[in-house]
């Protein structure tokens, strides 16, 4: 006899030819669709502090509400994965299977969807294989570390018509919304300038010497691990230390810049930097580490087809003082929106009396909260289940259920991608990074930045 599941699918598959088509929209597209009140189930790829700490929290503080399970882990190196097993059954109440790599798990018939919390350069490479076996996708950022990473990904999520989000969670925080619908509704005036920090001072962020002392090369896939990079011996610093080096991640553009610079692509519109500058280094943990433990970028943005209009994006991080914290302040003509407080001011705008002065019209900003209900941005590695994340995963499985564009798709992972690009670009050849339109590449000195 047939579950109620499988029933469900094959009434789907049957009636999918006329109904879909009608529709404009592919079988492929729908082929999964659950019925109002029947279980998502879900995989885990990657079983990663980040998914651990974090993700996985807030996927079961609103599983059992909107009828979600997760029934499976994949994770290439053997300790992640029993750990993963062990781990997702004491939240579940039941068995989880653990899969030593993505074909094992992607043969599993009753699966939906998936979550994705590997290394920061496979997760286009895992997106592809994910949309490309029909599951929804939320999926940890950075999205991509290469052009040809995310124009692949991207072409293969629209093609796929399944539900993406990306882990850019201030897209699911009030104070943004807030933030954003201001500026787009025209009472913010046009942008000026915006600074962004991301100070931290955190010897140990990102480094993990007891288990790189544990592990050994017979206990992970290495090649399977590479995902598409170049060739290179096992390293386990590489394998569990990944952020400190490229080209497995650009370090701090990639980890931290793509969540503030991607409220920039949201708030003006805009889908990517016209140009980057930046300039850092290894000043403080010199560590054997390869990315900057302080680093700026300058980013100039505006509309393409008018040079004469647009405004500057400055950012900078550093990991040996904290000093500064999160800033992420806005600024026009009228004043400033300071996202970390949480409140519009009319700071810095022109007064009343000095527009007169000069035959100007004042645009001088209320003081006033952005949103009653605060959400801060978390500087901690281990973040937990926090409000902005708890938002946003939630909002990617209601994406699910409702078959409506989750809070961060597709578009805005490819354009912070851009972004970390043209900055990493610029970082690593001390060259002004652009962006080629026609062939969509980071260009620097003439020719597209390539590993």
């Amino acid at each position: 006899m047939k579950s109620r599941r499988e029933f469900l699918k094959d009434s789907l598959l049957t009636g999918a030819g006329v109904t879909l088509s009608a529709m404009g929209l592919p079988a492929s597209s729908y082929a999964r669709i659950m019925g109002a009140n029947d279980r998502v189930n879900v995989g885990l790829v990657g079983f990663s502090d980040r998914a651990r700490q974090t993700l996985l929290p807030c996927f079961f503080n609103n599983s059992k509400e909107l009828n979600f399970d997760l029934i499976a882990v994949s994770d290439i190196w053997n300790r992640r994965r029993e750990e993963g097993k062990a781990f997702l059954q004491g939240k579940a109440g039941h068995d989880v299977k653990a899969c030593i790599n993505n074909d094992e798990l992607y043969k599993m018939k009753d699966l939906d969807a998936v979550i994705i919390a590997t290394a920061d350069f496979q997760h286009a490479f895992h997106t592809i294989e994910a949309v490309g076996n029909r599951m929804d996708v939320y999926c940890e950022k950075p999205f991509a570390e290469t052009m040809d990473d995310a124009r692949k990904a991207l072409k293969a999520v629209k093609a796929s018509g399944k539900i993406f989000q990306v882990g850019t969670q201030r897209r699911s925080g009030d104070s943004y919304h807030a933030a954003n619908n201001f500026i787009k509704e025209g009472k913010f005036g046009p942008i000026t300038m915006v600074e962004m920090t991301w100070n931290v001072n955190q010897p140990g962020r990102w480094r993990r010497p007891a288990l790189v002392n544990e592990i050994r090369e017979s206990d992970v896939d290495w090649q399977r691990f590479l995902a598409g990079r170049p060739k290179d011996k096992w390293d386990p610093r590489k394998y569990l230390e990944y952020r400190l080096f490229w080209p497995y991640s650009s370090g701090i553009f990639g980890q931290w810049m793509t969540h503030q610079i991607d409220t920039v692509h949201w708030f003006s519109g805009l889908k990517h930097p016209r140009t980057a500058v930046a300039n850092g280094g290894i000043y403080m943990w010199k560590d054997g580490r390869t990315n900057a433990d302080t680093i700026t970028a300058v980013f100039e943005y505006g509309p393409e087809n008018d040079p004469t209009t647009g405004f500057q994006v400055a950012y900078s991080s550093r990991f040996s003082n904290s000093a500064g914290g999160i800033k992420e302040m806005y600024y026009s003509n009228g004043g400033t929106i300071d996202i970390d407080k949480n409140k519009i001011a009319p700071t810095g705008g022109l007064t009343e009396r000095e527009a007169q002065e000069m035959g100007l019209h004042a645009n001088l900003l209320p003081e006033m909260t952005l949103s009653a209900n605060e959400t801060k941005a978390a500087t901690g590695a281990n973040m937990g289940g926090d409000p902005l994340t708890n938002a946003h995963m939630r909002n990617w499985m209601q994406s699910v259920r409702d078959r409506k564009p989750a809070n961060a798709p597709i578009e805005a992972a490819y354009s912070h991608s851009i972004a970390l690009i043209m900055a990493n670009a610029a970082y690593r050849t001390g060259q002004k990074a652009t962006f080629n339109e026609a062939t969509q590449e980071v260009m620097v000195g003439g020719k597209p930045f390539v590993l």
